[in-house]
């Protein structure tokens, strides 16, 4: 694998790590000639997915989309990066699980939301603003209102 830093083609792995999922590959790796080191992922990749848009146009399936609709809804919050990895990567491994060729982006949306419910509210009424297109404070309410009654 070609160093980020230099371009030398020679690094060593220094530390590999399977995630809890059992569907990634963690590795750390150095350069031999900068010594610098870098993390890679190693995952599975199944046939192409498409997503199906609200407008109803297709979409090849991008997991860095997911990666980053979840990173803005986690900002100024305590949610780690690799916390927000491991959800794309179950919000990912669910999809496969169905098997099927297309997934809408609602669908998707659900899946997120449903995980990050489960890791930051904050994050959860962010996301929710965008996934269900809030247009009125109320609707803000009603979200909060709801996860108050689920403690």
């Amino acid at each position: 694998m070609k160093c980020p830093y230099c371009g030398n083609d020679e690094t060593r792995v220094l530390d590999s790590r399977v995630d809890s999922s059992g569907m990634t590959i963690r590795r750390r790796r150095e350069c031999l000639k900068c010594k610098g080191r870098f993390t890679t992922y190693e995952r599975y990749e199944f046939g192409p997915v498409f997503v199906i848009k609200k407008d109803g146009r297709r979409e090849k399936f991008d997991r860095s989309k997911i990666l980053s609709g979840i990173m803005k809804a986690c900002e100024k919050t305590n949610v780690t990066l690799e916390e927000m990895e491991k959800l794309v990567d179950d919000v990912v491994n669910q999809i496969q699980k169905t098997g099927n060729l297309e997934i809408s982006s609602l669908e998707i949306g659900k899946l997120v939301m449903e995980g990050l419910k489960k890791i930051n509210e904050v994050a959860y009424v962010r996301f929710a603003s965008v996934y269900k297109d809030f247009r009125e404070i109320d609707q803000f309410l009603e979200v909060v209102k709801e996860l108050k009654n689920e403690k």
